[in-house]
């Protein structure tokens, strides 16, 4: 029998369904405690929900916007039809952003994401994503992740942004 069928990974399997998970709980996080994100977020329309996921049924990642105006994760599937669905096409290509080898916007432009949905919410969702990693990441990381790294971003206020963050993220975590 002649199976053509690509071998994944299980290590890079657990590695993107890990990073999903931390990002949606600190993608969480930031949108209680960041005013630059929390301002994106205001302009998104109410219970917009977002998935980020690799094809055809890898890990994935859901976000709703609450009535309080923040964002909450709600794990890997989604209690509806999403508004906003961000597509990996393989599970080498996730791997390939949150490994920090690649950036989301180099991932769109070598055609590596679809995206269903309204464009204009797509992108202030990885406005959000940029920022909060632009917080919490190491800065040589941060600006292998991002199409570009802030300037006007000084290290004050990137410690200070993270530790909220992360702060947050463990009273998220803590509150249940």
């Amino acid at each position: 029998m002649n199976n053509n069928r690509v071998k994944v990974n299980p290590w890079k399997r657990r590695y993107v369904a890990l990073m999903m998970e931390v990002i949606g709980r600190s993608m969480e996080a930031a949108s209680q405690v960041d005013k630059v994100i929390r301002a994106e977020v205001r302009n998104l329309p109410e219970r917009l929900m977002f998935e980020m996921r690799v094809m055809p049924n890898g890990p994935a990642l859901v976000m709703v916007k609450t009535e309080e105006g923040t964002l909450r994760y709600i794990g890997s599937s989604a209690p509806r039809k999403v508004d906003v669905a961000m597509k990996f096409k393989h599970l080498q290509h996730a791997f390939l952003v949150f490994s920090f080898q690649e950036s989301t916007a180099r991932s769109f432009a070598n055609d590596r994401v679809l995206l269903d949905g309204e464009i204009a919410y797509a992108m202030k969702v990885v406005r959000c994503l940029n920022r909060m990693e632009s917080l919490i990441l190491p800065r040589f990381i941060a600006q292998r992740a991002l199409k570009r790294y802030p300037t006007d971003l000084s290290l004050l206020e990137k410690l200070a942004g993270g530790s909220r963050i992360y702060s947050q993220v463990a009273m998220n975590l803590i509150r249940g």
